[in-house]
C-alpha cells in the first residue's frame, strides 16, 4: 500500500463527497440528530465543491489515496474569521472510518499545515465539533489548543457548537 497526497482534482467530487458524508455519519452518531444523519446524501454534497477554482482566497483540498481510492481529504483557506486576519484555517479534515488509525489523518494534517505554510501563513485555526473527543484529541497531539472561542453554526442545516482552536505554524 501506498498513501499518496495531492491536490483535488474536479472529477474527485464524488469520492470525496462519500468520504465526507460517512465520516459525518459514524463519527458524529452521538453528536448530532439520528435522522439528521441518516439523510446525508454524498451526491447532494458533491455539488457543493468547486475542486477547479484557483483562487488563493477560495478553499483549497487535498486528497490522501490509499490503494488507489480517496480515503480522506483536508481543506485549507484564509481564515474566516474576522477577529483572525492574516491566519490560514483547516475548514475539514475528514478520513473514511474504515481507514481510521491508519495514520492518513496525521499525514493529511500535516500537508494541510504545510499548504498554510507555503500560503505565507504564521498561524491557523480550525473549529471543532463540541464533543468530538477523537477529533480533539489528534489536533492536541499536533500542538493544536482551543483559544477560548466557542460559536453556534448551521451546518447542512442542522445547529451545532463548535469550539475554536488554533496553533503556531512556526
Amino acid at each position: 500500500m501506498r498513501m499518496l497526497i495531492r491536490p483535488a482534482q474536479p472529477e474527485d467530487t464524488l469520492s470525496v463527497a462519500r468520504v465526507h458524508v460517512r465520516a459525518w455519519q459514524v463519527g458524529y452518531r452521538h453528536l448530532l440528530p439520528d435522522d439528521y444523519l441518516t439523510q446525508l446524501h454524498p451526491e447532494e454534497r458533491a455539488r457543493r465543491y468547486d475542486f477547479a477554482n484557483q483562487d488563493m482566497q477560495r478553499p483549497k483540498t487535498l486528497v490522501v489515496e490509499e490503494d488507489g481510492a480517496i480515503r480522506g481529504f483536508a481543506t485549507t483557506s484564509p481564515a474566516r474569521d474576522a477577529d483572525m486576519p492574516g491566519c490560514g484555517e483547516l475548514c475539514a479534515l475528514y478520513v473514511d472510518p474504515d481507514w481510521w488509525g491508519h495514520g492518513l489523518g496525521t499525514a493529511l494534517l500535516s500537508a494541510a499545515r504545510h499548504r498554510l505554510v507555503e500560503q505565507g501563513y504564521r498561524h491557523a485555526t480550525l473549529w471543532l465539533l463540541a464533543g468530538n473527543l477523537r477529533a480533539s484529541s489528534l489536533y492536541r497531539a499536533d500542538g493544536w489548543a482551543p483559544d477560548g472561542q466557542a460559536r453556534t453554526e448551521n451546518i447542512w442545516g442542522v445547529t451545532v457548537h463548535e469550539i475554536r482552536y488554533r496553533r503556531s505554524l512556526v
